[in-house]
């Protein structure tokens, strides 16, 4: 079993600053083999948790995006019918049964293998990220349910597939519609939110190792001064990440700078929000 220690270093190796919270539940999702689902705020670093951990353990990386109208087939595996259709038109000149053709073309040489399978049958364990779980219908998180359960899927022309390897879960949400008790109780749940001064300075310094002290700090104490504010987006650390960049790359070594206006749809994605934003706290330095 990965110790809390070992795998906060692991992912600082990847540039992702994870706190001991967090670790401890990664720790002990890998050793009791449950999914963990990771909810928060868009841009809080939850998919770059997984990519992060994908690399840190040198595990294949295999994602599902969720959608509205994502059903099981677009998840777990679809038939190759081109491929079908060719191999009945070249038996069709042989004298095999009806029964050796369809039991060859319903055969894993006739499968298109889609996320869900692809891990399943990995020969090594993988992280399987499914992302932006909420996106998708109540009728698929059920479907998920029961896969992740015994890890196991029936494919009505081969019977029920085990899995070969039991691989990393990583379910993400920002929170648009909740889920039912059945998958919080199969999975691990854990809270990701916007971070605290010392945690977000420390990752800009991390991302940014060429940014100032003292525009590091302004940045981060304007951010965690804003998302105060009714917003209605608030900044995330991924557009945080993106403006500390832009100030950088502009030489802007002081938010009191005049070009910080121009800038601050880095930031904020809704006109509303940066018209209120520049009259509360830039037009009237």
């Amino acid at each position: 079993m990965l110790q809390v220690r070992e795998i906060q270093q692991k992912l600082a190796n990847q540039q992702y600053l994870c706190d001991e919270g967090l670790a401890t539940v990664i720790s002990l999702s890998m050793y009791l083999k449950k999914p963990i689902l990771l909810e928060g705020p868009a841009g809080v670093g939850k998919t770059e948790l997984a990519k992060s951990l994908s690399s840190s353990l040198h595990m294949e990386l295999i994602r599902l995006q969720c959608y509205q109208g994502l059903d099981e087939h677009h998840a777990l595996y679809e038939w190759n019918y081109q491929k079908q259709l060719l191999y009945l038109q070249s038996a069709a000149g042989n004298s095999s049964s009806w029964e050796t053709i369809q039991r060859d073309i319903f055969s894993k040489d006739f499968l298109l293998l889609r996320p869900l399978l692809k891990a399943f049958l990995s020969e090594q364990p993988v992280v399987l990220l499914i992302d932006e779980i909420d996106k998708s219908d109540e009728e698929f998180e059920s479907f998920l349910l029961e896969a992740l359960s015994d890890f196991q899927v029936t494919i009505p022309e081969m019977g029920t597939i085990k899995a070969r390897s039991i691989p990393l879960v990583i379910l993400t949400s920002n929170g648009s519609r909740d889920f039912s008790d059945g998958l919080k109780r199969r999975c691990v749940h854990y809270y990701i939110n916007y971070p605290e001064f010392e945690r977000e300075f420390a990752i800009i310094s991390t991302k940014i190792p060429g940014i100032s002290y003292d525009l590091n700090r302004q940045i981060v104490e304007f951010i965690q001064q804003i998302r105060k504010e009714k917003l209605q987006k608030k900044p995330s650390i991924a557009e945080t990440l993106d403006w500390a960049k832009v100030l950088t790359e502009l030489q802007i070594k002081s938010l009191q700078d005049k070009k910080i206006t121009s800038t601050l749809n880095f930031i904020l994605k809704y006109q509303d929000d940066i018209d209120l934003i520049a009259d509360k706290f830039i037009n009237q330095k």
